[in-house]
């Protein structure tokens, strides 16, 4: 009886041991593939690494577009400035524009040139 005692004990043991090992091996995949899923979502995913660098570059274009427009709107306020009280920017504008002259001046207009072959290519 004692002998069968031990060899029950022994396959209980063996069985845990079994179970024991079965289940870290379980749990060592779960994590992995745990660690798999998030790896792929922190690069991929919705606000992933590929996604916060394209709204970086997005970032980067629109802070230069607004940088340019700013110089522009600067550049159209100063001509409104001018044109509002420089005598010479309103001349200027208005013998661009309007094709005005002085007294006793003549404009003479020429056709616009038309591309050569040579100019096309």
């Amino acid at each position: 009886m004692d002998l069968q005692l031990r060899i029950m004990n022994q396959v209980l043991q063996s069985g845990a041991q079994r179970l024991y090992q079965s289940r870290r091996k379980l749990a060592t995949a779960g994590i992995i593939a745990l660690a798999c899923v998030l790896g792929y979502h922190a690069i991929f995913g919705a606000n992933g690494f590929l996604v916060y660098h394209q709204k970086q570059t997005e970032l980067q274009k629109l802070d230069q577009e607004i940088k340019t427009l700013q110089q522009e709107n600067e550049r159209s306020e100063q001509q409104v400035k001018a044109l509002k009280t420089d005598p010479q920017a309103i001349e200027k504008e208005a013998r661009e524009q309007l094709h005005y002259a002085r007294d006793g001046e003549i404009i003479y207009k020429l056709p616009a040139a038309t591309p050569t072959q040579t100019q096309k290519k």
